[in-house]
């Protein structure tokens, strides 16, 4: 990993620690860092999830012997 020097809100930091429960500085850090990249993962697929539907991809979905085989 790269190590790079940067200023901190303390006050933050410790908040994210107790949602975490992360005990250093570090693993709260990267776990900050994960969390909002799968955030924003999810984030597009349900974007990605409401052009299906607007664009009718999911339509087949409405008569259930279409998935129910």
């Amino acid at each position: 990993m790269a190590k790079e020097l940067i200023n901190l809100d303390r006050e933050a930091l410790a908040g994210a620690a107790k949602l975490y429960g992360t005990a250093t500085d570090e693993d709260t850090i990267n776990a900050a860092l994960r969390d909002a990249a799968a955030r924003n993962r999810r984030r597009e697929g349900f974007a990605r999830l409401a052009e299906m539907a607007e664009a009718g991809e999911l339509d087949y979905l409405l008569d259930k012997r279409n998935y129910r085989r």
